[in-house]
């Protein structure tokens, strides 16, 4: 009986646009059994991505309005759902699985869940990562490029820092979950950024630690100086995050080093190029591009155009400054969705899912 409830569940979440794929083992049904209590899991199963009020969701879990409201606000504490005010009320709706629930239970992830969800990704073999629009997109460093090119502010990982009013950096839970598992790299931990267009957004969260904007963009420096990349939501407007991550401990862009899934990230409509007069073979840069673009075959190098994504981290190691990014030909640039529900549209279609999932 209660696996039917979190099977139903896995069931609605599969149903929107971010998917979640089942497995032959169910360990899907093991990993909301470890975030959800069988009572949260019949709510849930019932929710919309829309935000609803708990007098319309109640009834569909055949629970009693103020007891549904109650149990909803916890579910929104534990980063289970989401809720918003609208006028004096608060409404609910439920989120993805990824991006959403998981990295919303960093605090109380543990060796089990790390686990489990490291079990569901190799059983599903990055399945969720394999449909389009991919979830992340590459925003390349910034002085990469040249300042003749047009960059559009969603392009720019400045940009969308400068532009905020609250800053907030929380640790990175792909690399926490890769260290629980005795995996992953030495790279610093605490660099996932989050921003707001308010100000005060993160003073009382529990897993954000509120900085500055200055502190935002050197935390954004010493991760390119690293050879991290930068990753957001696929889409052009209203972003609140900025990954700042690896190959080896992504959950996303480990489908393209792990899962050979070439799309599980969209690049960035900029690819790297060598002014092979001033390049002198010193490898440097093959060290540290992590798609394995790069190569010195004749003491000069060459750029894999099949594998780059534009992310702009191999120019810094380059000494002569023979190493750029530029524009990528018409033909392959790619313009993102406009916002989250665009994105969702287009997934939907993708993913032959009814429109009205997320309407």
């Amino acid at each position: 009986m209660t696996q039917d409830i979190y099977r139903k569940l896995a069931q609605r979440l599969d149903a929107i646009p971010n998917g979640y794929p089942p497995t032959e083992s169910g360990v899907e049904l093991r990993l909301l059994e470890k975030i959800f209590t069988p009572e949260e899991a019949a709510l849930a199963s019932v929710m919309r991505l829309t935000t609803e009020p708990s007098s319309q969701i109640a009834p569909r879990a055949g629970m009693d309005s103020e007891d549904a409201y109650q149990l909803l606000k916890n579910m929104t504490r534990k980063g289970l759902i989401r809720a918003k005010k609208e006028g004096s009320e608060l409404q609910f709706g439920l989120m993805p699985f990824v991006v959403g629930i998981y990295e919303e239970q960093l605090p109380r992830l543990d060796t089990e869940l790390a686990q489990l969800f490291e079990q569901y990704m190799q059983e599903i073999n990055g399945g969720i990562l394999r449909e389009k629009p991919s979830l992340h997109r590459v925003i390349p460093v910034g002085e990469a490029i040249s300042f003749d090119l047009e960059i559009f502010p969603y392009e720019q990982a400045h940009e969308l820092i400068e532009s905020a009013k609250s800053w907030g950096v929380r640790k990175c839970i792909c690399r926490a979950q890769q260290h629980l598992i005795g995996k992953g790299c030495d790279h610093r931990i605490d660099n996932c950024l989050f921003f707001a267009p308010v100000e005060g957004a993160f003073g009382n969260s529990e897993v954000s630690r509120v900085i500055s904007r200055e502190e935002a963009l050197q935390i954004l420096h010493e991760s390119e100086e690293a050879g991290l990349v930068h990753t957001v939501a696929n889409h052009q407007s209203r972003h609140f995050y900025i990954c700042n991550c690896c190959t080896c401990c992504c959950g996303i862009l480990r489908g393209i080093a792990e899962f050979d899934i070439p799309t599980a990230v969209a690049r960035s409509n900029f690819r790297a190029v060598v002014e092979s007069d001033i390049c002198n073979g010193c490898l440097d840069c093959v060290g540290r591009c992590q798609f394995e673009a790069l190569s010195v075959p004749d003491m000069v190098c060459e750029v894999d155009l099949s594998r780059c994504v534009g992310c702009g981290v191999c120019t810094i190691a380059c000494s002569t400054g023979a190493l750029r990014l530029e524009r990528r030909p018409e033909e392959e640039i790619t313009t993102p969705p406009g916002d989250i529900k665009e994105w969702m549209l287009q997934r939907a279609i993708e993913r032959k899912i009814p429109i009205q999932e997320i309407l």
